[in-house]
């Protein structure tokens, strides 16, 4: 059993983790924040996904993706174990090349553990969406519904089979960020030896050394907002499933020395040639009345408006009543260790996510092991993000922003130090060492009847080894 301080097993573990690395994502900060976790019980390499090549449209350049794969496949044979950071898109754009280059990687490791970061195949088709699409006449959207729809259930479908199919012949397993998709992976796809634990980026030493270091200063939009101005923190890439138009909202209702400080940005895959401006950034500069007037307004509406205005009264209605330009700012998209810095400064750490399907969230856990006071919409992936932390997270029902309001106005201290974490950057540690340590078990192929069939089996549904 790992302790927490010394690598299981004689020697140490030579673990291969393959994942994007460089990307300003999600993946490649968590792949980041892990291998610091391991590298004082193993010795880590990382194969960087290179997403230029991957990701491209061209032909030429996809023969060049397909070499790429390939030649991380010829390494792996040189380590114990790899672990495959997935998320499905980051290996091609087609169902066809996800699969083909997720199937190499896998069957040329002499062991492997999966991590899930995206579970597909078991959402139903959208029937309530198709429906509206074909009363509105919106006949393309349709078929993109039913072609998603039947791509993620294939991809999904064949990456199953393939896990499945590999876990009789080697030792295969299979780390997920919730129990319930635990326990989906397990019950309904029939994998075997899957665990669960959340998201976890920080050691409470080290976020109490971030917090004692940061400062104002660091950001220089902050240094011009006064000292004792409220901060609501909001991070994440700048997407429509992000919600921050329900804070934006909330801000409305509090009081004028709350400030909202929005932390990151269009995604790179999501930024397209020619576009003025992001439509999502719009969505947001108009609900924050930005750069906006009355008669904006009002001509939206559609009623005509011939004024005679003196000058006093057009200077009035030069900016929008509402307008919350000097209470909204956009502090661009930032590396790990400066979103945690950011986080510590602020009074409240405000997630307002829409529920589309996500398993995990980069920024919560953060938020959490940074002793933040959190508060979160009530989706299905936070709640089951709650169950590893209790008491640590505060909710509001999706797009509640009065509720929001009301919470945030009620001014809960943050935790800080004094919040001890049960799931946290060690148990993270010890399960990963577990999982790509096929040295420490005795490996028994499923078709072949284990020397004692009658001993008692772990009352968990992760792991099927042979002590």
């Amino acid at each position: 059993m790992f302790d927490g301080a010394t690598p299981p097993g004689p020697g140490p573990l030579r673990l291969a983790i393959i994942s994007t690395y460089d990307e300003m994502c999600g993946i490649a900060g968590y792949t980041r924040a892990l291998e610091q976790q391991l590298r004082p019980h193993a010795e880590v390499t990382v194969f960087d996904l290179d997403q230029y090549l991957l990701r491209s449209p061209h032909a030429r350049v996809q023969r060049l993706a397909d070499r790429h794969i390939k030649d991380i496949a010829s390494r792996l044979a040189d380590f114990d174990s790899v672990n495959i950071q997935l998320e499905y898109g980051t290996l091609g754009r087609t169902s066809g090349q996800i699969v083909r280059r997720f199937k190499r990687l896998v069957t040329a490791a002499p062991a492997v553990s999966v991590t899930f970061h995206t579970i597909l195949g078991h959402d139903p088709l959208d029937w309530a969406a198709l429906g509206r699409s074909l009363i509105t006449g919106r006949i393309f959207r349709m078929f993109r519904i039913i072609g998603s729809h039947r791509r993620n259930r294939d991809i999904a479908a064949r990456t199953y089979r393939l896990l499945r199919a590999s876990q009789r012949v080697r030792p295969v397993n299979v780390i997920v960020h919730t129990k319930r998709d635990a326990r989906l992976l397990h019950d309904v796809f029939r994998l075997r030896n899957v665990d669960h634990h959340p998201l976890s980026f920080v050691a409470s030493d080290q976020a109490g050394r971030i917090r004692d270091a940061a400062m104002r200063d660091h950001f220089p939009i902050l240094r011009t907002l006064p000292a004792d101005a409220k901060l609501i923190g909001s991070f994440g890439f700048l997407s429509p499933y992000k919600g921050f138009e329900t804070a934006l909202r909330a801000l409305h209702y509090l009081p004028e020395d709350h400030h909202l400080l929005i932390f990151g940005g269009i995604h790179p895959q999501a930024i397209k040639r020619g576009q003025a401006l992001d439509p999502y950034i719009q969505t947001l500069l108009d609900e924050s009345h930005i750069g906006r007037t009355i008669l904006d307004t009002v001509s939206e509406k559609g009623t005509p408006l011939t004024l005679n205005l003196d000058a006093a009264s057009k200077e009035l209605l030069a900016r929008h009543p509402e307008d919350l330009h000097r209470r909204v700012h956009f502090l661009g998209v930032h590396n790990d260790e400066a979103f945690m810095r950011a986080m510590a400064l602020c009074d409240v750490v405000v997630l307002p996510y829409l529920e589309v399907g996500q398993s995990s969230s980069g920024p919560i856990a953060m938020a959490v092991e940074m002793g933040c006071r959190v508060l979160a919409s009530r989706t299905l992936a936070f709640l089951q993000f709650a169950r590893y932390h209790p008491g640590q997270v505060e909710f509001f029902d999706i797009g509640n922003y009065a509720e929001l309001a009301d919470l945030i106005r009620a001014d809960t201290p943050a935790p800080r130090g004094e919040r001890i974490l049960s799931y946290n950057t060690e148990t993270n540690a010890a399960l990963y060492l577990a999982a790509n340590q096929p040295r420490v078990r005795r490996w028994t192929p499923r078709r072949v009847k284990p020397p004692e069939s009658k001993a008692p089996q772990p009352e968990r549904v992760t792991k099927e080894t042979v002590a």
